[in-house]
């Protein structure tokens, strides 16, 4: 009999953890889908993008910070949004974790408030050039899931979004965001266009936000495949961007005209030439390498691709499931953007680093929606 009784209990105690690692497991996967963490892998490439643009030979401490700053600042905005939506989506997607009751409303807000904070403090930790860009980016989150997501400005809005989380990147790492504006408007123009195919991916049919989206896609395209220059710049930091660095591996922030090419991932190795032009003046720039210039002709067609046809088909058929299957691609299709702006800029290493995140976030995709 004590055998028995000790035979029980262990099937019993086996019933239990099962029973609470499914339960853990339920919850991870409500959280992943609220935060829609597969859209993470196009965060990266902001930063990565808008410090090559600037002239950054690579990425630094301050470039790291940016992309902490903004995965956070991402994330509030997906846990907002779903708290804002959550009375339509209880008609419109009552799968999603708010209205299917495996997250509470009140933990996604406290989430957003928490991600913005820590976003905010890795901002400050940065440096104030870094802080100067994250908030008008934070705020710019909130507005749109708040007020502004079923208003006209909506699309303005989430392209005004990722236009400044670029300039962030630019601006954490050499302290300036002029020379990143043409990659950070670009990277907004497609956030723009896929915004707007997405005000339809649960009604559907409007056949003109796609043929937009289209348009757009063909404009980036041509204006990518022009003027294969790289206005590479090496430089160290100025001892006013030196003051600014916040110490090991932190967050982004924004540095002054000197710090950009030769700054290494080594926080404590930020030193280098001083020949730095004015952003401002770029006519030293030269050919890419051929190469180089193979390689981000190559990223261009990649973002055409993964974008036109699902565009092309929504355009056609502008049911939900295309539409919704269009907006999809144009979320992933951010990646190879990035790469293809990135590789532009010169920084062929970095482009490749950031096209790599693609192939991760299509099996991720795969697992966990990102609409």
């Amino acid at each position: 009999m004590p055998k028995l009784n000790t035979k029980v209990k262990g099937k019993v105690k086996v019933k239990v953890k099962v029973k609470v690692k499914g339960k853990a497991q339920a919850k991870a996967r409500a959280w992943a889908e609220l935060l829609r963490l597969p859209a993470l892998f196009t965060v990266p490439g902001d930063a990565l993008a808008g410090a090559a643009a600037a002239g950054a030979a690579r990425p630094n401490a301050r470039t790291l910070l940016a992309i902490g700053s903004s995965l956070c600042l991402y994330e509030a905005g997906m846990a907002l949004n779903d708290w804002a939506d959550h009375a339509e989506d209880a008609i419109e997607r009552p799968h999603r974790p708010l209205p299917s009751g495996r997250v509470r409303p009140a933990s996604a807000l406290a989430a957003a408030g928490a991600l913005t904070a820590a976003g905010l403090a890795l901002a400050a930790r940065a440096g104030r050039p870094a802080l100067t860009v994250a908030v008008p980016l934070a705020a710019t989150v909130w507005s749109y899931d708040l007020t502004l997501k079923r208003t006209p400005a909506g699309p303005l809005a989430m392209g005004a979004a990722r236009t400044l989380d670029v300039l962030l990147g630019a601006a954490a790492t050499t302290g300036t965001t002029r020379a990143a504006l043409p990659s950070a408007l670009a990277l907004g123009a497609h956030t723009f266009a896929v915004t707007t195919v997405s005000r339809h991916e649960t009604q559907g049919g409007s056949a003109l936000a796609p043929l937009a989206g289209l348009a757009t896609t063909g404009v980036l395209a041509w204006r990518l495949t022009r003027g294969h220059t790289t206005g590479r710049r090496t430089a160290g930091p100025s001892p006013s961007a030196e003051a600014s660095v916040p110490g090991p591996g932190l967050k982004p922030v924004r540095r002054t005209a000197g710090a950009v090419g030769s700054a290494r991932l080594n926080p404590t190795n930020l030193s280098g030439p001083t020949n730095l032009p004015s952003p401002t003046n770029l006519s030293g720039s030269t050919p890419l390498p051929g190469p180089a210039s193979a390689l981000h002709t190559a990223l261009t067609i990649t973002y055409a691709a993964t974008t036109a046809r699902p565009l092309f088909h929504a355009t056609l058929n502008p049911s939900p499931p295309l539409t919704q299957r269009a907006v999809g691609s144009g979320i992933r299709a951010l990646i190879p953007l990035q790469a293809a702006l990135t590789a532009r800029a010169g920084a062929t290493g970095v482009a490749l680093l950031t096209a790599a995140l693609a192939p991760a976030a299509r099996s991720f995709a795969r697992k966990v929606s990102v609409t």
